[in-house]
C-alpha cells in the first residue's frame, strides 16, 4: 500500500503525546467492550491543552501520531480489549493510502485490526461528506469498525448518519445527563434509539456520572456504556472497572 504525498511529508510534531484508555463497557453482560483512546501530554496535560498546540500545518501529522501512538500503547499495555480511536476527517485526503501508517503500525506491534474502532466525531465542520463516506467504506473493507462520537451535538446530527451508517452510534454526554429525571431527554433518545436499531447500529451512551443515568439508560435498552461511573481515563494503562471482566 503507497503512503500518500501528505503522510510522505510527514514530520514530528515538536512535542511528545500520550494516551489514556478510557473503558467502554457491557453492563448486560458485566463485560470490558473496549477502551478509548484519549490524547494527553508528555506529562498528562488534558486533551484540550494538547489539541491547543495543533495548528493547520500539524494537523495531518497530529491525526497520524494520534493513531500511531493509540495502537502501539495498546499493544504495550496489552489493552484486553478493543481499542477506539477518534480521527480527523478532514485531515485525510485518500482513504486507502492514509491507512498505510496505520496498518503498518498494527501490524508491526501484532495488535489485531479488527480489534480497532475509528470515531468520528460531530464537533469538527466535515469539508467533504463524500469523502469520509469513502473513508468509513474503505475502514469496514479493512475489518475496523467505525463509529460517530458525541452524536446529538455538532454540525451533523441526523444529517451525517443520513450520508453514512457507522458500526456504533455514541449518544453524546449532554443528552444522558440527568436523563433519569428529564423526560425531554429521554424522549429523544427514544427516537434515536429506533433509529439506530432500523439501520442495525449498535449504541453506547457517553458521559454517564450517577447510578439513576445507567439505570435509566438500562431500561431503555441500552448495553454499551462509557463514563466516570465506571472508570476514568488511566495514562498508558488498561483498566477494567470493579465488577467487570475482559470479554
Amino acid at each position: 500500500m503507497a503512503v500518500c504525498n501528505t503522510c510522505q511529508c510527514y514530520k514530528k510534531l515538536g512535542f511528545d503525546i500520550k494516551m489514556a484508555f478510557q473503558p467502554i463497557v457491557n453492563v448486560r453482560e458485566q463485560t470490558l467492550y473496549a477502551h478509548e483512546a484519549l490524547v494527553r501530554g508528555a506529562n498528562g496535560e488534558g486533551a484540550g491543552e494538547v489539541i491547543g498546540k495543533v495548528t493547520d500545518e500539524m494537523i495531518y501529522s497530529f491525526d497520524q501520531q494520534c493513531r500511531m501512538t493509540a495502537i502501539e500503547t495498546a499493544s504495550k499495555v496489552k489493552l484486553p480489549s478493543r481499542v477506539s480511536i477518534n480521527f480527523l476527517p478532514n485531515a485525510i485526503y485518500e482513504p486507502e493510502t492514509c491507512l498505510a501508517r496505520t496498518l503498518e503500525t498494527a501490524n508491526r506491534v501484532k495488535f489485531p485490526r479488527e480489534n480497532i474502532i475509528f470515531e468520528v466525531t460531530e464537533h469538527e465542520k466535515i469539508e467533504n461528506k463524500a469523502l469520509l463516506k469513502e473513508v468509513f467504506k474503505t475502514y469496514k473493507e479493512h475489518g475496523f469498525l467505525t463509529a460517530i462520537d458525541d452524536f446529538g451535538e455538532g454540525y451533523a446530527g441526523l444529517n451525517m448518519l443520513s450520508d453514512f451508517q457507522p458500526d456504533l452510534l455514541k449518544i453524546d454526554m449532554n443528552l444522558i445527563r440527568n436523563i433519569d429525571t428529564d423526560k425531554v431527554k429521554r424522549s429523544i433518545v427514544k427516537g434515536v434509539l429506533t433509529v439506530a436499531n432500523d439501520l442495525d447500529i449498535t449504541p453506547i451512551a457517553e458521559g454517564i456520572e450517577t447510578e439513576g443515568e445507567k439505570n435509566a439508560l438500562i431500561d431503555l435498552g441500552i448495553e454499551l456504556m462509557q463514563g466516570f461511573y465506571f472508570a476514568k481515563p488511566h495514562i498508558e494503562a488498561a483498566h477494567i472497572p470493579t465488577g467487570f471482566r475482559a470479554a
